[in-house]
């Protein structure tokens, strides 16, 4: 028998696709600007190429700094712990 895969998106993909077909994602939404201290969450959407893990779905974060075409955001996992994540606008909404 053959074993089933393991890998980042196994068992994920009907969740991530459910709402944001990579069709939908239009130019408004791919270039958008946030400042330092912007409050966001973070929204895999439809490109599997360059999308934060799904852990992070609905995870709300502070913008640090612009890296790039992406931003720094830092968020909390837990009550004690900082994590700090290299997301591209197009995962980013405002809050």
């Amino acid at each position: 028998m053959t074993q089933r895969s393991h890998g980042l998106f196994s068992g994920r993909t009907r969740n991530l696709a459910r709402h944001n077909a990579p069709s939908s994602l239009g130019i408004s939404r791919r270039i958008k600007r946030f400042e330092k201290g912007d409050r966001v969450v973070v929204i895999p959407k439809g490109n599997f190429r360059n999308i934060p893990h799904p852990r992070y779905r609905g995870r709300i974060a502070t913008v640090v700094e612009k890296r790039g075409d992406s931003y720094v955001v830092e968020m909390m996992v837990s009550k004690s712990m900082k994590r700090t994540l290299v997301v591209p606008q197009m995962h980013l909404n405002k809050l």
